[in-house]
């Protein structure tokens, strides 16, 4: 059986850190910021970790 791929797109835009949880970046931060509050969009800098029912998804397409 080969190796899988990884998944080009998720590779660009999720992590794993060492607690084998899956890093990513805030939504709603590409555009329409002059509506948002400077708080929203200073919490919005913040990475976060997705939910741990994406996890097993996740993990076929981030196979490291």
């Amino acid at each position: 059986m080969p190796k899988m791929k990884t998944h080009a797109a998720s590779k660009k835009r999720f992590k794993k850190v060492g607690s084998s949880k899956i890093k990513r970046s805030s939504a709603y931060r590409r555009h329409l910021l002059t509506k948002k509050t400077a708080k929203r969009k200073r919490d919005l800098r913040k990475d976060v970790f997705i939910d741990s029912v994406d996890a097993p998804r996740m993990k076929v397409l981030l196979p490291y």
